[in-house]
């Protein structure tokens, strides 16, 4: 399929992804530029080390490349990368020696800073009162953190995050939940931002 978009075609992932499975070099380098920066942003959130973060998002194009053949023909792209960039580096906290033996990704910290004054402040004077939601959203938990940061910036379904985050459809949806609860807890002014974090899902 070809979407059209001023005068110029553009192909989607459905399709790109498939004809990088047959070898299409363009097609890969077009996925690859489409999604590398928000990979390797979603891997400093896991990772404090860049260098490290940008080899683990290579080695992730580097094996879809190199096992291309063997790749499934239905995947969501965007779902699909993250999962692999957040495995890759589990597997960089469980066997470099570089990093603590007792560190693991479930336990460290989501590094991600929240700043949603851009789609959601209309005029300045509510400017002071997002600023107060951001600092509390980056106060949560790390994984209710994450859950939020997959739904609401990457826009994944729940079944996605829990793949994502190794859990279980219920495990997630209770993270999700969890998250929006404690942010409806110490949020006392207008509940609606806090509904449109939430409403994607609940």
């Amino acid at each position: 399929m070809k979407i059209q978009f001023n005068h110029t075609y553009i192909l989607d992932d459905f399709t790109l992804w498939n004809n990088l499975k047959t070898g299409d070099e363009k097609a890969f380098s077009i996925l690859f530029e489409k999604y590398y920066s928000d990979l390797v942003r979603y891997g400093n959130s896991l990772c404090s080390y860049d260098d490290r973060v940008q080899d683990c998002v290579q080695d992730v194009f580097t094996d879809i490349w190199v096992y291309r053949e063997s790749l499934s023909d239905n995947v969501i792209i965007k779902a699909y990368l993250l999962s692999s960039v957040r495995k890759r580096i589990a597997r960089l906290y469980q066997r470099d020696p570089f990093f603590k033996k007792e560190s693991n990704i479930e336990t460290t910290e989501f590094l991600f800073d929240f700043s949603i004054e851009q789609q959601l402040i209309d005029d300045e004077t509510t400017a002071e009162k997002v600023l107060q939601l951001n600092m509390l959203i980056n106060s949560l938990p790390s994984r209710q953190k994450e859950a939020l940061y997959l739904r609401y910036h990457q826009q994944l379904t729940v079944d996605q995050i829990a793949e994502i985050m190794s859990v279980n459809y219920q495990s997630a949806s209770n993270i999700l939940f969890r998250g929006i609860q404690n942010l409806r807890k110490d949020w006392k002014e207008n509940i609606s931002i806090i509904l449109i974090l939430s409403s994607s899902y609940i």
